[in-house]
């Protein structure tokens, strides 16, 4: 059964994917999302942070920077434009953002009452041009979940777009 299923991928989906894609030689070493970007108005840089929603951040630090020793664990800062308290947990090549509520309003307290233990919240993704982006993404019709960009954890704008529109993913763009 098993050699059937590979044997209907390798003939009939395979081939598919492999007619579907037209890069040039240009696009070669790009991702497909890179190939997709006008690269003359604004650029996808790497992943800068996952943000986890925690019901205990003290708990959450000390998982992250004595059972993984992750190089370093901030301390937790307020973000009340945001409604939450950050703490930023670094790996050298990425961070983790870990989430509490702060206030009775934070979109965080609403997160933990469906999911009491946690869980990822979003993913943060850097942006040359956050202005440009915006701009293309909304011609894409892909929504934005505030009209402008505020200032984020790390003193740059950001925005989120919507999830429903984003493979059910929130994503927030930051401004490098």
């Amino acid at each position: 059964m098993l050699s059937n299923f590979r044997q209907i991928v390798i003939r009939t989906i395979h081939p598919r994917l492999l007619n579907s894609i037209r890069l040039s030689s240009n696009d070669a070493n790009k991702s497909p999302i890179e190939t997709n970007v006008p690269n003359d108005k604004w650029n996808l840089g790497k992943i800068n942070h996952i943000a986890v929603a925690v019901p205990d951040l003290e708990k959450s630090s000390h998982f992250f920077k004595n059972t993984l020793h992750a190089n370093s664990v901030s301390q937790p800062m307020p973000q009340k434009e945001h409604g939450v308290y950050t703490t930023f947990v670094d790996f050298g090549n990425t961070k983790i953002e870990l989430l509490l509520p702060l206030g009775d309003k934070s979109p965080i307290k609403k997160f933990l009452e469906k999911n009491k233990s946690g869980g990822i919240h979003h993913i943060c993704i850097e942006v040359d041009n956050i202005e440009e982006a915006i701009k293309d993404i909304k011609q894409k019709h892909i929504r934005t979940l505030s009209e402008k960009t505020r200032i984020g954890a790390h003193g740059k704008p950001v925005i989120f777009l919507h999830p429903k529109d984003c493979c059910g993913i929130l994503i927030e763009l930051e401004q490098v």
